[in-house]
């Protein structure tokens, strides 16, 4: 059958802007979008020039691993070079088949696992294309108690709305935990769930066939009944469709609640008022959404002492504030202690890059919380973690000897402290050592300065 000739002109447009590099910033011509889409065709909202070329750049610019046929983000421009009339033609007609995704499992904070499905590239590119137009019309209906995985939103504005509601007498929170969500998401209920929205079959056939694609688990291949693989552009969003039927009987029943994600925090002013609604949202979930509260890991109690996105609650004279949660300093530490390990064997370089890296994330996500003393005490514990590993790099005392000359010693008290039987960490409190390789030394040499950081983050 032969496409109308605005279909044509579309496919033509992306065939052009697919090869320009010109266009591959371009924005979508939908962004901002305020009407909901009933029996339009949504394909070509989704093959607009605009939008395939943004989509492009997306997924070029997150990267990521290849997916089941080995393909790399650097190979797609290539591939759609050579395929993009095949493709083209494929998806306005409504005939294009997602490859299974890659299962890979990638370890949780907790020792656990995580299982991620990783799409092909040329996958990825067709879910974020059509994530771009999804987005803006299902951003009017999201509840602005929804924070995770939408634009201009985060996990900060999150604790601080949580900051907010305990200083307005909310004292209790269930603390939800949904037991495997993104695994067990029901394909029918979610389709229902989009379709209220966007009742176009094109849309709703795509979705379902990258529902039910499959995983290649190593050599075993899976078959997909419920659940949606994380690792996809579009997983987010129908993760979050899905979950909006929660927020939307939460508002119904006037609770207030924090939903980040999968991680949903409900506040109360009571315990007894806290495990009524337990019993009540369990039943919701379980009946209605077909997903199960992982009873082991919820509870009610107080976001004093229960955690939240990585953060939990103080309290002081100005009232409750934000503060890395016990969990999340250690593990901060147990990094640094990794990346600093004194057999690694790379250079200092190295090892300040990656610290680098590692910890202007880490201050950033946690800057709106109060921790200048906990980056203090970690800044000098991480300068003797430092001074260990250049004592044990130079191993001899002949280079130790040289070095601490290099660093201002004389010649004898260099011999002398070279010939210390102390044991590494103890000399990397040393004076002779904290003299010599002084905080300012390393700073120059590359190592991060926390404290200095931190305030510079929360300064600006």
């Amino acid at each position: 059958m032969r496409q109308s000739q605005k279909t044509e002109q579309a496919d033509y447009q992306l065939k052009i802007g697919l090869e320009d590099s010109r266009y591959a910033g371009a924005r979508s011509t939908i962004s901002g979008e305020s009407m909901m889409i009933s029996g339009i065709e949504f394909s070509k909202r989704v093959l607009t020039r605009n939008n395939m070329n943004l989509a492009f750049s997306r997924v070029k610019k997150n990267k990521g691993a290849a997916g089941l046929d080995g393909m790399t983000v650097e190979d797609l421009l290539p591939y759609l070079k050579k395929h993009k009339e095949e493709l083209l033609e494929q998806l306005a007609q409504g005939t294009y088949r997602p490859q299974p995704v890659r299962r890979v499992e990638i370890p949780k904070p907790n020792g656990g696992k995580r299982k991620l499905g990783i799409p092909t590239v040329v996958d990825r590119l067709v879910q974020q294309a059509v994530a771009q137009v999804m987005t803006p019309i299902f951003e009017q209906v999201f509840s602005d108690n929804s924070f995770g995985f939408r634009p201009n939103r985060s996990a900060q504005q999150a604790i601080s709305r949580v900051v907010s509601l305990y200083n307005q007498g909310y004292h209790y929170v269930v603390d939800l935990d949904l037991k495997a969500y993104f695994d067990t998401v029901n394909h029918d209920l979610l389709i229902r769930f989009i379709g209220q929205y966007i009742n176009d079959p094109w849309l709703l056939r795509l979705i379902r066939r990258f529902l039910t694609s499959g995983v290649m688990d190593g050599k075993l291949f899976e078959q997909s009944r419920k659940g949606t693989p994380q690792g996809g552009p579009l997983s987010p969003l129908l993760a979050n469709i899905y979950l909006n039927e929660l927020d939307k009987v939460l508002t119904s029943r006037g609770h207030q609640f924090v939903r980040y994600a999968d991680d949903c925090n409900i506040y109360v002013k009571s315990k007894r008022a806290g495990q009524r609604v337990l019993k009540s949202i369990s039943g919701f979930l379980k009946g209605t959404l077909k997903v199960t509260v992982n009873r082991e890991k919820t509870s009610v109690g107080s976001p004093l002492r229960l955690k939240f996105l990585g953060f939990s609650l103080g309290v002081g004279h100005g009232g409750a504030y934000a503060r890395p949660a016990k969990q999340s300093k250690a593990r901060i530490k147990q990094a640094l202690r990794r990346l600093t390990k004194r057999n690694r064997g790379i250079s200092t370089d190295k090892m300040f890059v990656e610290i680098r890296q590692k910890m202007r994330g880490w201050l950033q996500y946690y800057s709106i919380g109060k921790m200048a003393t906990f980056v203090k005490v970690l800044d000098q514990w991480l300068r003797s973690r430092i001074r260990q590993y250049y004592w044990k790099q130079w191993k001899k005392v002949k280079t130790k000897v040289d070095n601490l000359k290099r660093l201002g010693l004389s010649h004898n008290d260099a011999y002398t402290f070279a010939n210390t039987r102390k044991g590494a960490w103890r000399t990397a409190h040393s004076a002779t050592l904290t003299y010599t390789l002084t905080n300012r030394k390393l700073e120059r040499l590359g190592l991060i300065n926390l404290t200095k950081t931190l305030q510079l983050i929360q300064s600006a």
